[in-house]
């Protein structure tokens, strides 16, 4: 944050989040046996953390399908129902820029150069995001207080959706599983046109508060939103010879595909059987290290499915990706198997389910029993530490 932003004398008191301490590191802990034998097999092998050959690859011809997609669709050379297809297939675009390529420059894992890092990730603006509330938001709470309830702000959804065990139970929830994967898709139009400037504004995220807010960031929030909603929405209903209402279908179809892609991404990951809610004790001790809470709150799916890995940027990894994220995704099957050994060893589970649509059933039934459990019930295995 910019020290030298002016504060705002309108902003409310800190809100008191109990503290959440963890565990000290230890020698003989599991964060400090991985986090070794993980450096050592990057340095054995001689690899670097960051980027390689095949990520490169991989990022010039998801950007150029993302243009090309765009291109084509305000060129006036195809069908109607060609241009649907291609805002589809630009939503899609869309959605593994951010998984793929902005989620790892954002971290920092992408390059070892962190101006070219930050130039990646402008691509998160590019596609109707903003890169500094996502480094708040995401970076700093989820991966800091993954799964605690009021402290992660991934798992407080809107009320119409229940997915941690202190959140009121309504008559409505015994349904979400049904219509969640129709909200899901509504992710991305949300985020872009509301929760952006919700989050931006908002003095406390999550277990994290901020008293002011840089004036640069405020400029680049409004700048780079004016930017996408003008190529995106403003050129493409000058240009193309349809009446605006459906340009707009057409913009809100790919929005669509691309939240529905995110957010099952995300849900996938933590949002499943066999993952916990941990809450800390009334001296804020969680009763254990950061990196074992990741282990009890992360979950890997598909790890041996090609395409899925590749797609959405090796988050069907996501435990290797909660400890390590600063390391690129390309690496993460490659450690992988030194992250479950680990694991056993310390006698920490390792939570993974073997396919996509197996990973999908389960956090269907896991919306199920969320939603008519009563508050307080911790389900399916949730501790409390």
């Amino acid at each position: 944050m910019n020290p030298n932003a002016s504060e705002h004398n309108t902003a409310p008191p800190k809100k008191k989040f109990q503290k959440v301490i963890f565990d000290k590191l230890t020698q003989e802990g599991f964060q400090k046996d991985v986090s070794d034998r993980v450096d050592n097999y990057f340095s054995t092998n001689e690899i670097s953390k960051n980027a390689n050959s095949e990520m490169v690859f991989k990022t010039i011809w998801i950007l150029a399908g993302w243009i090309a997609t765009y291109a084509l669709v305000v060129s006036g050379l195809v069908s109607p129902i060609g241009m649907l297809l291609l805002a589809l297939a630009h939503g899609f675009f869309s959605a593994m820029i951010g998984l793929n390529i902005a989620h790892d420059a954002i971290h920092g894992s992408y390059t070892s150069n962190q101006k070219l890092n930050e130039r990646l990730g402008l691509t998160f603006n590019f596609i109707g995001a903003n890169d500094y509330v996502w480094k708040i938001s995401h970076n700093i709470v989820h991966h800091t207080y993954t799964n605690i309830p009021e402290h992660d702000g991934d798992i407080e959804q809107p009320p119409i959706l229940r997915l941690q065990p202190n959140q009121d139970l309504w008559w409505v929830h015994r349904f979400q599983h049904i219509y969640a994967y129709f909200l899901y898709s509504l992710a991305t139009v949300s985020w872009f046109f509301v929760k952006d400037y919700k989050k931006f504004f908002q003095h406390q995220i999550g277990g994290h508060y901020r008293k002011t807010f840089p004036k640069k960031e405020i400029f680049r929030l409004f700048f780079y939103k004016a930017l996408y909603y003008t190529v995106f929405l403003v050129i493409p209903i000058i240009v193309i010879d349809l009446p605006w209402y459906w340009v707009v279908f057409g913009f809100i179809a790919g929005r669509l595909l691309e939240g529905f892609t995110v957010a099952v991404i995300f849900m996938l990951a933590h949002i499943i059987e066999g993952t916990s809610f941990p809450e800390p004790k009334k001296d804020g001790k969680i009763g254990m290290s950061w990196a074992d809470l990741q282990m009890h709150t992360t979950a890997n799916f598909a790890i041996k499915n090609r395409v899925v890995n590749y797609l959405f940027g090796g988050l069907n990894f996501q435990i290797e990706h909660h400890l390590f994220p600063k390391v690129c995704h390309v690496h993460y099957p490659k450690i992988a198997e030194i992250v479950k050994q680990t694991a056993k060893e310390h006698n920490l589970p390792y939570v993974e389910h073997e396919t996509f649509f197996g990973a999908v059933a389960s956090h269907t039934r896991f919306l199920k029993q969320f939603g008519t459990t009563p508050k307080g019930v911790l389900v399916p295995r949730v501790m409390n530490a």
